[in-house]
């Protein structure tokens, strides 16, 4: 059938993110299958049989497939570590936060945060660190394990908006309670600390969050008041 211009990067055919190549892949397929089925040239098909061949519901049928998936929001959902690579960094050990004292009750001090919601117990489970496009689409693909708490950079919630209702609990890094994943946390009945500031935590690690504690509000972030949500590692 011979190499079409979409073949190579001279016109731009490298697209900038998966969803976008995804897309372009399955248009590209749609139409070497309709010129084959057609039997002419290349020609003959763009400028006279294109429009019967190739419909608008052949390309809602790919958008909606693609849609399905749940997840297509690529640059939205690492603009921030994108961007501000420092803010965003993965959780490193420090060690002020893990010299801290264990307590009688087995859990080592490695975190605060601004609770979102309050309830009326803490919340127990598995960290998960939550970073990349990758992580997301490995969680949709083989599920969310039971019992996990995601780590979090981005306070958007776009990332991770296809499979939040898979946490047991939520720690981000950045933004507010008025945040769009501390909004959809709360939508969903999910325990959540925004703001989040930790030391020590690798996923695998068990942990407990302070979801009982009071909330940080819109006047407490005016005022300067800081409400803090402690994160424990359980020992």
């Amino acid at each position: 059938m011979g190499k079409f211009l979409w073949d190579s990067d001279k016109y731009g055919a490298v697209e900038a993110t998966g969803s976008a190549k995804l897309f372009h892949t399955a248009i590209r397929a749609l139409v070497r299958r309709r010129l084959a089925e057609s039997g002419g040239d290349w020609n003959s098909f763009v400028f006279d049989r294109s429009y019967d061949m190739v419909s608008a519901k052949d390309f809602e049928a790919i958008e909606a497939e693609i849609l399905a998936t749940g997840y297509r929001f690529d640059i939205s959902a690492v603009i921030s570590a994108t961007e501000a690579p420092e803010k965003y960094k993965a959780p490193k050990a420090d060690a002020e936060t893990v010299s801290s004292n264990v307590a009688e009750n087995g859990r080592l001090l490695v975190g605060q945060g601004d609770n979102v919601v309050r309830y009326p117990e803490n919340v127990r489970g598995i960290a998960r660190l939550v970073r990349t496009t990758e992580d997301v689409m490995d969680l949709m693909v083989n599920g969310v394990p039971p019992d996990t708490i995601a780590v979090i950079d981005d306070s958007g919630g776009t990332l991770t908006a296809p499979i939040l209702e898979g946490f047991k609990g939520v720690v981000c890094m950045g933004g507010t309670v008025r945040s769009h994943l501390g909004i959809l946390s709360r939508e969903y009945g999910i325990p959540c600390l925004m703001n989040s500031k930790i030391g020590g935590v690798k996923t695998g690690d068990r942990l407990e969050l302070n979801v009982s504690a009071a909330i940080r509000t819109a006047q407490d972030y005016q005022k300067g008041i800081e409400k803090s949500a402690e994160i424990w590692k359980l020992v």
